[in-house]
């Protein structure tokens, strides 16, 4: 088998890349792929707003609907919501601002990395590894 056309050794785990000598991932896969991606980035922003909302609650002593507004504000980057009484709630929400930022681009990038990749990946995949796998076995289609 040429080495442009080898398959990834142990089958698709949301951890396997296919490298620049495997075939084109199956669409399902890479749906498959897209969609674990995108369930990472919800968690890690749902993690991230429930420290934010944790964070208002305990330092400005704000009920769970203002701390969710708060948070959500600074999480989205839009800043805060109401006005902030606490030193210590200050100090928090320059942190989380902070921390929010980079949230963000790292959730962007978690996202959209497999579309980038597939992308890539298309570009140096030889032309018979584009064709679906059932073409590939089928001997009049070579």
């Amino acid at each position: 088998m040429p080495a442009a056309s080898k398959q990834p050794r142990h089958g698709w785990t949301p951890a396997t890349w296919e490298r620049r000598g495997h075939a084109l991932l199956p669409m399902p896969a890479f749906l498959r792929r897209v969609a674990f991606n995108l369930l990472l980035g919800t968690a890690f922003i749902a993690l991230s707003l429930a420290i934010g909302m944790e964070g208002y609650a305990y330092f400005e002593d704000m009920d769970a609907t203002e701390s969710f507004l708060n948070a959500s504000m600074i999480l989205s980057g839009m800043g805060p919501a109401s006005p902030l009484k606490t030193e210590a709630g200050k100090w928090f929400a320059g942190a989380y601002a902070l921390y929010s930022g980079i949230a963000f681009l790292a959730v962007t990038a978690l996202v959209f990395a497999p579309l980038l990749h597939r992308l890539l990946h298309r570009f140096h995949a030889d032309e018979k590894d584009l064709e679906p796998q059932n073409d590939a076995k089928d001997p009049a289609k070579r």
